[in-house]
Parts: C-alpha cells; sequence; structure tokens
C-alpha cells in the first residue's frame, strides 16, 4: 500500500509549464521551468512517482516548431533506451528462460562464432563482451539501419582485446540483446518492448523507433545543430585515425563512430527513427519511463501487479563491476547488468540509465522514486550542461520525496 496521500495538494507551476506537480516538489519544477524553456521549437518533459503515485507529471516548450509539448510527446531518448531493451532480457530471465550465468551461444548458437563460446548473458549486458567496436561490423550508416545485419554480424564477430574489460558498448549493447532476445523468444526488440515493457506496464509511453499509427504518443523533432560537427572534414579525418590509438579515446571512437553517422540524426524525419536500435532510439515520454522505473523501485510491483520477481530485482540493483570504464574515458559508471549508478548526490542509492543529451530514467529503491526526464534538445554547444541534467534533477527529486514523507507522516500519526 502507497504512504503517499492519495489527494495531494498542488503547486502552482511556473509560466509555460503545463501538467501538474505537489508542493513538495515545487524547487524541482521551478528549476526544471528554467533549464528547459525559453528555447523555441525545443523542449521537454518530467515525471517523478513516488511508490507508484504520480507526484510531478510536467512538460515545457514545444514539439516542434509552432507545436506545443503535451502529456503524450515522447522524445528520442538515446542511450536510456539501454535501460528498457536490459530490461526486456531480466524479463526473460525471470520466466526461466535465460540464465545470466549462461554463455549466450547456448540460446543463440552463431555467437559461438570466432572464440566468444564462453561469453555470458551476464557480460552481455556489463559490457564486457569485448564487442564495442563499430568498424568490424559495419562500413556506414546504411548497415547500421540494418538491424538484422547488425545482429548477426555480431554473432560472428571476434572479440577485441578489451574482453572481460568494462568498456561501453555504445552502440552494439542493443543489437547484442536484440539477438539473444530473438534467439529465445523468436520476436524483436521493438515488439518486445510493447509486449514485455509498455503492455504489462500499461503505458503506451514506451517505444523503440517511431510510435506506430494510432498510437498515442508522439515523436517530438530534435532540435540544434545535432551532430553536424562531427561529419566535418577535419573533425572526420581525425576521429578516423583515432581508431588505432591505445586507451580511452581509441576505444571510444571505435565504439561511438563511423563516417557518416552524424547523418543518422539530420532532419525532420531523421533515419534513427526508422530502426530497432535498441540501445538509443527509443522515443518515450516522461511518465513512460518513471511508470518503468517505478516498478525497478517498489520490488517489482507496478499498479498492484507483479511485473519483476523480488529476486530478479535484487540482482538488478547489484553493481557488477567497479572497474572505471575503458570507452568513457575511465568514468566510474558502477555498471549494473543493464543499466549504471552514478557516484553524485540523490543519484549513488539508485540505477538506471543516462542517455545522450541527458534523457533517462532511475529508480532510487531506499525511497520508492522513479523518474523520467526527456527532452528534443542536441546540440553540441549545449551538449555538456544537457548531459549533466541528473545532477539536478535527482537531488531535487530524492529531496521532494523526503518532504513528502514528512508532510504524510503527520496525518497518519495524528490517525493513530
Amino acid at each position: 500500500m502507497s504512504n503517499v496521500a492519495t489527494a495531494p495538494a498542488l503547486a502552482d507551476l511556473p509560466t509555460g509549464v503545463g501538467g501538474f506537480a505537489t508542493p513538495e516538489f515545487g524547487p524541482l519544477v521551478r528549476t526544471f521551468a528554467r533549464m528547459m524553456g525559453g528555447h523555441p521549437g525545443a523542449g521537454g518533459a518530467l515525471s517523478v512517482h513516488l511508490h507508484g503515485e504520480p507526484l510531478v507529471d510536467a512538460w515545457i516548450g514545444d514539439a516542434a516548431p509552432a507545436t506545443a509539448w503535451g502529456a503524450d510527446t515522447g522524445a528520442v531518448v538515446f542511450s536510456a533506451t539501454k535501460g528498457i531493451a536490459a530490461t526486456v532480457i531480466h524479463r526473460l530471465a525471470d520466466r526461466g528462460l535465460l540464465d545470466y550465468d549462461t554463455p549466450v551461444a547456448a540460446y543463440w548458437p552463431e555467437f559461438a562464432a570466432n572464440g566468444k563460446e564462453r561469453i555470458t548473458v551476464r557480460q552481455l549486458l556489463s559490457h564486457r563482451a569485448g564487442l564495442s567496436g563499430l568498424p568490424e561490423i559495419a562500413r556506414g550508416l546504411d548497415d547500421i539501419l540494418d538491424h538484422r545485419l547488425m545482429e548477426q554480424r555480431l554473432a560472428a564477430a571476434k572479440p577485441d582485446h578489451l574482453l572481460n574489460i568494462p568498456t561501453y558498448h555504445a552502440l552494439t549493447f542493443g543489437w547484442l540483446l536484440a539477438g539473444l532476445a530473438r534467439a529465445v523468444t523468436g520476436r524483436g526488440m521493438a515488439e518486445l518492448f510493447r509486449t514485455e515493457i509498455a503492455e504489462p506496464l500499461g503505458t503506451d509511453g514506451i517505444h523503440l523507433g517511431r510510435p506506430p499509427a494510432g498510437a498515442a504518443t508522439t515523436a517530438a523533432e530534435l532540435q540544434g545543430s545535432r551532430l553536424a560537427a562531427v561529419g566535418t572534414t577535419y573533425v572526420s579525418l581525425f576521429l578516423g585515425r583515432a581508431y588505432g590509438l591505445p586507451g580511452a579515446l581509441g576505444a571510444a571512437t571505435r565504439a561511438l563512430f563511423l563516417p557518416g553517422l552524424e547523418e543518422f540524426v539530420d532532419g525532420d524525419n531523421p533515419p534513427i527513427l526508422e530502426t530497432e536500435l535498441p540501445a538509443g532510439n527509443g522515443v518515450c515520454t516522461a511518465s513512460g519511463l518513471a511508470t518503468l522505473y517505478g516498478a525497478l523501485a517498489n520490488g517489482g510491483m507496478s499498479n498492484g501487479h507483479r511485473f519483476l520477481s523480488p529476486q530478479t530485482i535484487k540482482t538488478m540493483r547489484h553493481i557488477e563491476t567497479y572497474r572505471l570504464d575503458h570507452a568513457l574515458f575511465y568514468f566510474p559508471m558502477l555498471w549494473h547488468m543493464g543499466y549504471h549508478s552514478l557516484p553524485m548526490p540523490g543519484a549513488r542509492a539508485g540505477f538506471g540509465h543516462i542517455g545522450l543529451g541527458g534523457s533517462f530514467g532511475w529508480a532510487d529503491p531506499q525511497q520508492g522514486l522513479s523518474v523520467g526526464f526527456v527532452h528534443n534538445r542536441l546540440s553540441l554547444a549545449a551538449l555538456t550542461s544537457d548531459q549533466i541534467a541528473s545532477a539536478w534533477v535527482l537531488p531535487l527529486a530524492v529531496r521532494g520525496a523526503r518532504a513528502t514523507r514528512r508532510t504524510t507522516a503527520v496525518p497518519s500519526r495524528r490517525a493513530a
């Protein structure tokens, strides 16, 4: 049973913000309005659930020029998609269809090629499969857009020298999980996002790629310079030559860069929406992410229904490796199986996944708290500040959760 008041008072929202919020989350919503408002053509949304109760569902700005953001506006959440794909795998494991310490090849026989017969599901989920590099499996954008081809090439690939060392599989992570899931279920990840995540949770706010016709969720247009600078001659030449460098720079460029890949996010209808990229093209509403992570924050329960077993939730919360990530410039990602924690205020007790530009979903089991944050800005000039949005969202969300517990505990004591 929730310990949150069932009919909480509502805060006055800042100018331009739609939706609702309880007074305890006023500082968070005001900061959200200040950080995300005032950018023509761009906008975003924020959702906070406490013990499954939505206490913030707010949005601001535009989903496209002259189109206001609304409750059903979703955004491309880039690598925040990885947490959803991982949850699909955990759902399969929860039903006994997978075991984390069994070799992937036991389920996906083609994966045994080139010395990969001992790589386990656990290694795959924690970015230790030695398969992070793009140049080994793809020549350009056309290959990247063919998700079945990418699954096949990864099954045939040879792991590199970083096998069993945490090395962010920026794009390959999604195809690896998709190939594993397809081998077990016979279905692709776009369908599994629907049948394993969205439908059991009763939300339309989670899709892989463009939401289908008839869906309530609509995809916001990306706004800003996007990745155009990466495609300039000198930058592209430098990044291409960096493939062979030792250390983090070489690992990062191999995981993230192919010539022409910047076109992935170009135009009003970017190619990223037209494929299945379980590492990067989820289209989600903030409330959809908060609903998913709400189940992970509350022992596997969602709206009174069992979504995952307590034992699987315990496994998901476990940090698999504290070693520094070799493709993310030795940042302490604290990898779980498909998620990460962060060594910063408001995040140490939780886990989730942040995407390019800062969109994320997050669970804090100690608080029973879940957060979804999405937006459609993608500009290299503002990328650093957008990327660290969790640094202000999560501490303020935790503060609001603690304030909510204090205010709701008073009536409980009086009633007793």
